[in-house]
């Protein structure tokens, strides 16, 4: 379980096709601190660390986590949101996050505001999530606040400490990320569903 509090940027330093699978060779500071089978949020997306270097480690992704995030879009050079695994009895700053990507998105708009920015997503609502104003959301990994929620779109504001430390610096209208929608809101729809 992650808390969507991004830990550090890492840089994608290559990508090996094998396969269906593909394995990411990550630049991180956070090597010195990781060991083979420990779970670490890329983007969102919960990969386990099966090789670390002193300056790099290895994750594998198979082909559905390829095929339902926009992990096959990176490329060596592409910044990624890293989040480890959150110790149990720590403080949970964020919200509950899986590292279970729900669906892709697009950045429809990118909005300068005084010094935040407003970014808009649409995503498809045949997948039955939802959003809820001022509830929470996962984007590439990073936990916002919903505002302006509507049917198949919504928008986050982002304060300059998140665009500096987070991939939204890079993240451009027409752009694919991965979206987590709230845990508990998805219970919800799906008990409301059944009956």
């Amino acid at each position: 379980m992650f808390t969507g509090i991004i830990e550090s940027l890492g840089t994608v330093s290559e990508m090996i096709k094998e396969g269906d699978n593909v394995h990411l060779i990550i630049n991180s500071s956070l090597c010195s601190e990781l060991s083979v089978d420990q779970s670490v949020s890329h983007d969102g997306i919960c990969l386990t660390v099966v090789d670390v270097m002193p300056d790099n480690y290895k994750v594998t992704a198979i082909k559905e986590t390829m095929d339902k995030t926009n992990l096959g879009e990176l490329q060596p050079g592409s910044l990624i949101n890293l989040e480890r695994a959150m110790k149990l009895g720590a403080r949970l700053d964020g919200h509950i996050v899986q590292g279970h990507v729900d669906e892709t998105g697009i950045c429809t708009k990118v909005e300068e505001a005084n010094g935040s920015w407003y970014y808009t997503f649409t995503y498809n609502t045949s997948n039955d999530n939802i959003t809820i104003e001022k509830g929470s959301i996962t984007v590439n990994g990073v936990s916002l606040t919903v505002v302006n929620s509507k049917l198949n779109e919504f928008s986050v504001a982002i304060i300059p400490y998140t665009y500096e430390n987070t991939n939204f610096k890079q993240i451009r209208a027409g752009d694919t990320v991965n979206l987590e929608f709230d845990v508990i809101g998805k219970y919800v729809k799906r008990l409301m569903n059944a009956f």
